[in-house]
């Protein structure tokens, strides 16, 4: 994947603003939502129970997020999971903090049970947590998206889903090909939900692509890119929210070109 087809994407968004339906946690609504926002895109918040069907008929990809879990958001998540499923809508899950308890890990472990997301986008401990007993501090992960590996491709195997494994480098699995984002900066993990805005912005591509594998390369690359653009401008953590979404509101083709650092095997 070349670095002007994540630039085509891109605009894409931008042109369709897909509609992007989150069942996410309290910590990061409006991080995402305004992320969302910034690339182009349209969303939606809504996790009760009587509207999520409804919700999934009129949007064009569903996120799931467990960070906040209490048993009506399980079954708010597998109503809307099911739905799109039925309407061949794609999915992107984050099982966020899987390994830090029973309840956590199980959960999400029937969710993909039941429905095989298009995508799943976590943390190495998160991943491996889906594959081994991996205990993880927290959201936080305490492996090395390296270390991963075989448990990504064990999932992508099991449930035939874009694995998506966020850190130093970023990796996404394929059936066929494994590609590797070098771009970002280490300010980003003291901003809460940065990796779930990546999750979100996997709705956005997901919502205007066919092509999942690019969809979750392009989302990674622009995440990477805009936050280090970002932390160029920025004193501290605070500052970095604000001027990511600013990035990613003017992210332009000779931003990508001049740093984007993409293999793809």
């Amino acid at each position: 994947m070349s670095t002007k087809e994540v630039w085509e994407l891109l605009r894409e968004v931008r042109a369709k603003k897909p509609l992007v339906h989150n069942i996410t946690n309290f910590v990061v609504m409006n991080n995402t939502a305004n992320a969302l926002l910034a690339v182009g895109a349209s969303p939606i918040m809504a996790h009760a129970i009587p509207e999520v069907k409804d919700m999934v008929n009129i949007v064009n990809s569903l996120v799931i997020n467990i960070g906040t879990l209490e048993d009506d958001w399980v079954t708010a998540m597998l109503k809307a999971m099911l739905r799109a499923q039925e309407l061949e809508k794609p999915i992107v899950l984050d099982p966020v903090g899987a390994g830090a308890t029973p309840y956590r890990t199980d959960t999400v472990k029937h969710l993909i049970s039941q429905v095989a997301p298009t995508v799943i986008r976590g943390n190495a401990s998160e991943i491996m947590a889906l594959y081994t007993a991996t205990q993880t501090r927290g959201v936080d992960s305490t492996e090395s998206a390296e270390s991963a590996l075989e448990a990504g491709r064990f999932l992508n195997q099991k449930y035939n889903a874009i694995i998506c494994i966020s850190g130093a480098v970023d990796y996404i699995i394929s059936q066929n090909q494994l590609a590797k984002v070098h771009n970002g900066h280490e300010m980003m993990t003291l901003v809460t939900g940065m990796g779930c805005t990546a999750t979100a912005l996997h709705g956005a591509f997901l919502g205007i692509t066919q092509d999942d594998f690019k969809a979750s390369i392009a989302t990674m690359s622009i995440m990477g890119v805009a936050g280090e653009i970002a932390q160029e401008k920025s004193a501290g953590p605070g500052s970095l929210q604000m001027n990511f979404l600013d990035t990613l509101y003017s992210l332009n083709q000779e931003d990508l070109e001049s740093r984007l650092r993409l293999e793809v095997e």
